[in-house]
């Protein structure tokens, strides 16, 4: 079985900055992607960022030059930088973890979220 637990969320001002972290935790024999997503009420989940295990990163456009994804191997965490944050960055965020077993089977796991609201 594989934790994973975020940290980080809270309340902060407009154009303010936050930094998300997530551990994944247990036996497995890699961790090949991380990523944040966030969901508002009511909407799909969607994705933030996401950085391999060769920190090749992706980005959502709406994020694009305000947030960072990066990773410490040596502890399975990854972390998200958010700067200039707005009104519409509030959502719930998520951390996604996939991980490949000691069979060679890749499989997702998800925190339990993590919530983020920039006040106007």
């Amino acid at each position: 079985q594989v934790q994973v637990v975020e940290s980080g969320g809270g309340l902060v001002q407009a154009g303010g900055s936050l930094r998300l972290s997530c551990e994944a935790s247990g036996r497995f024999f890699r961790i090949d992607l991380m990523g944040w997503y966030r969901q508002a009420p009511g909407k799909q989940r969607e994705l933030v960022a996401t950085i391999t295990n060769g920190d090749s990163t992706n980005y959502a456009d709406s994020v694009k030059g305000r947030f960072t994804i990066s990773r410490d191997n040596a502890k399975n965490t990854a972390y998200l930088q958010m700067n200039s944050l707005k009104p519409e960055d509030t959502d719930v965020y998520y951390c996604n973890v996939n991980v490949k077993r000691s069979s060679g089977i890749n499989r997702d796991y998800w925190g339990q979220g993590t919530q983020v609201t920039v006040s106007s």
